[in-house]
């Protein structure tokens, strides 16, 4: 059965949406303002990406969503739509958390053996949400939220940094071997783990599944 896949990114002030088929991007769109645009634009969003492809909403097999850390605003109205359509549609929900997404991103931008990414997303002021994986997605540095100042790069291995953090870890971090990513989060990204998920069945419960929060709404650590 060919696994259609809607994928949503709404962690930061970047809101973005894709679809893939079996593993393979077939459209997708992203949109930023000064605020959080998500609650207005996801699901006006949703209709525009489908309307680029064949697909309806009933062609659906399953929806995967950036389950987090990241703005707990942003995570909330992504969970909620993903959990509403699947409830609708009677199809499963697929969680992948947002540093793997990263991580996805520098696998596709082309990974050296041995390299080492160090993830991260913006946490407000010197915080940043961080995991660190090595060439085959392991992680080396469990996820936490971290102080910049604080947090040294000794690693000898290759450096790739990559996230929305990555402009005010260049004040802290200075080793000029470093490479940084820029690319930006993207629900693109999604598409081949989300594939790998499918296959095996890897959904989650819809009536208990949350976001990974770091923070809560009020800033302060869980």
């Amino acid at each position: 059965m060919s696994a259609v896949i809607l994928h949503l990114e709404t962690s930061t002030k970047i809101c973005s949406v894709a679809v893939s088929e079996n593993g393979v991007l077939r459209a997708h769109q992203d949109q930023t303002g000064e605020g959080y645009i998500h609650g207005e634009a996801l699901t006006l969003m949703i209709q525009a990406v489908l309307g680029q492809t064949h697909f309806k909403l009933q062609d659906l097999t399953a929806i995967s969503y950036s389950s987090g850390p990241g703005s707990y605003t942003g995570l909330r109205i992504g969970l909620s739509t993903a959990k509403g359509l699947c409830f609708a549609l009677q199809i499963p929900l697929l969680a992948i958390p947002t540093h793997q997404i990263l991580f996805q991103i520098a696998k596709e931008k082309g990974l050296t053996a041995g390299a080492h990414v160090y993830a991260l997303l913006d946490a407000r002021r010197t915080e940043v949400y961080l995991q660190a994986f090595d060439a085959q997605g392991n992680s080396i540095l469990n996820l936490q939220c971290a102080l910049l100042e604080n947090t040294t790069i000794t690693d000898f291995a290759s450096i790739i940094v990559v996230g929305d953090a990555h402009q005010k870890a260049k004040t802290f971090w200075t080793n000029p071997s470093i490479q940084w990513i820029e690319q930006a989060l993207c629900a693109k990204f999604q598409a081949q783990i989300a594939a790998q998920l499918f296959e095996k069945q890897a959904f989650e419960d819809l009536a208990y599944c949350s976001p990974i929060y770091l923070k809560g709404a009020n800033g302060v650590l869980l």
